[in-house]
């Protein structure tokens, strides 16, 4: 059962993030924590997302817009660090709303709640048909770097920001999944790091026949989600970008992730 339900939510998260360009840890990591320690689901999300990441890239490499890769992808590791510092100064400050329903407690603070209305705020720019048009100049791409990498160090929410940037940066639907795909696995490189002490502190306890299953349903989503790539239109990914961000910053809001 265990592996049936993680190789499925792996599949359709890799697929949906092949056009959407994030989401993949936000819905692997609660399946993962369904059956095994947090500390477990953790780090086993972390390899699936790497080695994901790295798959894509091998996908759809060729498309790589790389001045976009460095305007954005630079700023946005730099400004990670800046993120992850800032969180350290801002547990101490109390949550503004905590709240128990089925049977969980859920916890709204500042971060969440301002990251979640800034998606929300990105997401209406892409469905609002007056507004779905505009892009962003090439200008402002270091500056998307720098607010997706500092609150992906915040709170590690940075894929959603990054493609409320780059889905308006003027690329092609290729290039934007190509690009995003990139820019992911620096940022899941500049991480790893962190991620392969918590991997060495449960190493012996791995479920790897669960981590096994979820790598190979996931890349078998990407490899669909390139398959399909040529017959989805671009207004399509636009639209699953925005749902998705609608998704993660209702989640956030209402203190769900």
């Amino acid at each position: 059962m265990s592996v049936l339900l993680i190789s499925a939510v792996a599949l359709l998260a890799s697929g949906l993030t092949f056009f959407s360009g994030f989401g993949l840890g936000t819905l692997l990591l609660p399946a993962f924590a369904l059956f095994v320690p947090v500390e477990q689901a953790v780090a086993l999300t972390a390899v699936v997302h790497f080695l994901n990441s790295i798959y894509k890239v091998v996908l759809v490499g060729r498309f790589i817009d790389t001045k976009t890769v460095l305007r954005f992808g630079l700023p946005a590791i730099l400004a990670a660090i800046a993120g992850a510092w800032v969180l350290g100064l801002l547990t101490a400050i109390d949550p503004l709303l905590e709240y128990d329903a089925l049977g969980r407690h859920f916890v709204v603070t500042p971060v969440k709640l301002a990251i979640g209305l800034l998606l929300i705020a990105f997401a209406l720019l892409e469905l609002i048909p007056a507004t779905s048009s505009l892009s962003f100049a090439p200008r402002w791409l270091p500056v998307g770097g720098l607010l997706s990498g500092f609150f992906g160090g915040l709170s590690g929410m940075q894929g959603a920001l990054r493609s409320a940037f780059l889905i308006r940066a003027g690329l092609s639907k290729e290039a934007f999944v190509a690009t995003a795909a990139a820019i992911a696995c620096l940022v899941d490189l500049s991480r790893m790091s962190i991620y392969a002490t918590r991997l060495s502190a449960v190493a012996d306890s791995l479920n790897l026949p669960l981590l096994l299953a979820a790598i190979i349903a996931a890349l078998t989503g990407a490899t669909l989600g390139r398959l399909f790539l040529h017959k989805v239109k671009f207004v399509a990914v636009q639209q699953i970008v925005a749902v998705m961000m609608l998704v993660i910053a209702g989640c956030l809001v209402s203190g769900l992730r």
